[in-house]
């Protein structure tokens, strides 16, 4: 297949996420895949420096990664939603999902997405930061507890698919519907574009 954006240099998804694989296909790259080292996220999360801390942790998982592909061109990114002030992770479970959701309910929310690109090679490490509003319609407890009899809500922050039956929730969105699934799409390509034109370094 080929491939109409080319960064120069191997790309590297540093994710398990197959929506961002997804979207990142669709964006047009060919990237290998390999899963960061696991590590407890809510270490570096700080919902009163919620960009800088999103952009140091997409960093720790592109480096994490880096270090054994020096070469690489490391992408990562973490999404999170934002309900009040609080950070909405993954659902514990079925309990903390349905909570969740409940307190989405006919309110607007932000999905927040850092994202971090990496090549250790060419001492290149930009990030950037993509935050999208949603505004979910007034949900009956019936339409969450019939929504969370479907698996899909497990591994998602905020426990729903914007992509999925979850859609049916949704009233609007203000921004990049691409960063609700988990990767923002302008905000990704702008960070690829600062290091293809880059300036190199002056010989003189």
């Amino acid at each position: 297949m080929n491939y109409w954006f080319n960064p120069g240099r191997t790309v590297i998804l540093a994710s398990g996420s197959p929506r961002r694989k997804q979207i990142l296909s669709l964006m047009g790259f060919s990237f290998n895949t390999i899963v960061p080292t696991e590590f407890n996220e809510n270490l570096y999360l700080d919902s009163d420096h919620l960009n800088e801390s999103l952009q140091k942790l997409a960093s720790i998982k592109a480096r994490t990664v880096s270090e054994a592909n020096p070469e690489a061109l490391v992408l990562s990114a973490d999404t999170v939603v934002v309900n009040d002030s609080v950070i909405l992770g993954k659902p514990a479970g079925y309990e903390d999902a349905f909570k969740m959701l409940k307190s989405l309910s006919g309110k607007k929310h932000k999905v927040v997405t850092g994202v971090a690109l990496l090549c250790a090679e060419e001492n290149f490490c930009k990030t950037t930061v993509v935050s999208t509003s949603v505004f979910f319609r007034s949900i009956s407890d019936q339409e969450i507890e019939h929504y969370l009899h479907f698996p899909e809500y497990q591994d998602k922050a905020g426990s729903y698919a914007i992509q999925g039956k979850a859609m049916i929730f949704i009233d609007r969105i203000d921004g990049c519907f691409y960063n609700v699934v988990g990767l923002p799409v302008s905000g990704t390509i702008s960070l690829f574009n600062e290091f293809i034109f880059r300036k190199e370094p002056s010989n003189v």
